[in-house]
């Protein structure tokens, strides 16, 4: 079997390589599926390796997307042996600003002209009642590991979190409010 040379690589995967080689990795786009278990994968990959303990540096670049998906990447990091720093830049914007905030308390950086929203989880449903009323409780429920997660990354009481972060309408923060609200703990 012949191994590539870095230079027979294409330049997009010259780069993915080099990130990876320094404990890098850059989210972007809609969360989905793909690119979160892209995610996943790196920090599990990371992982089989715990000595010596290092830092791992997720770029978060994203208006947000799929919930469930960051709920797994959520856990994912949570439960990761090395610590992650979060870097929000662009857009940290709805289950985004969830990943963000998710990073190891005094390791969370946001660019200072960052573009950042919180907002209600929401949701269509077309059905019968009954599953109307399923759906709706599960969104109850994703709601609540929300609201989980702010307290967690924030140190807040949920009620805290209901009364800062359960605003009806969307909620756009600068960099400095989200050091002041707990969510991040540098400015870039």
């Amino acid at each position: 079997m012949s191994t590539k040379k870095i230079e027979d690589f294409t330049a997009a995967d010259r780069i993915d390589i080099k990130l990876l080689e320094s404990n890098c990795h850059y989210l972007s786009g809609e969360l989905t599926e793909e690119n979160i278990s892209y995610a996943i994968k790196w920090i599990l990959f990371e992982n089989l390796d715990k000595k010596p303990k290092k830092t791992l540096t997720l770029y978060v670049n994203s208006i947000g997307g799929d919930l469930y998906e960051s709920f797994g990447l959520i856990d994912v990091m949570r439960d990761s042996y090395h610590h992650i720093s979060t870097v929000g830049i662009g857009a940290v914007m709805s289950a985004a600003l969830l990943v963000f905030a998710t990073g190891t308390s005094g390791k969370r950086y946001i660019g200072k002209n960052t573009g950042i929203m919180n907002h209600q989880h929401s949701d269509a449903v077309d059905a019968k009642m009954h599953d109307m009323k399923a759906q709706m409780k599960e969104n109850n429920n994703c709601e609540q590991r929300c609201f989980q997660i702010l307290r967690d990354a924030t140190g807040y009481s949920l009620a805290d979190v209901r009364k800062k972060f359960n605003n009806p309408s969307d909620q756009y923060f600068t960099a400095k409010q989200m050091v002041d609200l707990k969510l991040a703990d540098h400015i870039l």
